[in-house]
């Protein structure tokens, strides 16, 4: 009986509601690339906006209530390198949304690189936790995502008629270019901490 209730103790404990807003996030994460190549944008800045928001809300409720599981600190990275890798993948295929090739290449590249680094480290022993830097990344490319996407709803809603970016606002435009560099290079910058912290790591 009491290996039981520790079974069914151990199973709350990894399936608890941080997790579970993290594997939200991960079939949001589908939805939103459903609705992404059948050109549904505004409903995609929605679906956007609920996984961009549970990413938060899980880690607040983890630290809160101290429900921080091995599962959670593999699970919730890869979630969110889901969600934006996949989403700037997307975004590039589609014109006009201010997305270039190259830079959803840098974008998959840092994160892939970022990720073998601290696998390799943290099995070391060595604390390669997230920085400020990595969390303003984050933060970025968010809000360049959900800019593209409200910039597509814009063209292909109607309310440019004909279609095309320079039928969108001039302020939408900035909007979106700003955003994109901006992601961009908090992108290179934080991979290059990064870099620059695993290599101190490397000579200890």
């Amino acid at each position: 009986m009491s290996v039981i209730t520790n079974k069914r103790i151990e199973e709350q404990r990894v399936f608890n509601v941080p997790n579970q807003l993290t594997v939200l996030r991960l079939l949001l994460s589908l939805v939103l690339f459903v609705l992404i190549g059948f050109q549904y944008y505004l409903a995609s800045v929605v679906v956007f906006a609920v996984a961009a928001g549970t990413d938060w809300l899980d880690g607040y409720f983890a630290r809160k209530y101290g429900q921080v599981t091995n599962l959670g600190r593999i699970l919730d990275p890869f979630v969110d390198k889901i969600i934006i890798c996949g989403t700037f993948v997307f975004l590039v295929a589609v014109p006009d949304s201010g997305v270039q090739a190259w830079m959803a290449v840098v974008i998959v590249g840092r994160e892939l690189l970022v990720t073998a680094l601290r696998s390799y480290l943290e099995g070391e022993g060595a604390d390669f936790s997230a920085s400020v830097s990595g969390k303003l990344k984050m933060a970025a490319q968010c809000v360049a995502a959900a800019i593209s996407l409200y910039a597509l709803y814009y063209v292909h809603s109607g309310s440019a008629p004909g279609g095309g970016s320079e039928l969108r606002p001039a302020a939408l435009n900035w909007a979106l270019a700003i955003s994109i560099w901006l992601a961009v290079a908090l992108t290179i910058y934080s991979g290059v901490a990064y870099v620059r912290r695993a290599v101190a790591l490397f000579k200890r």
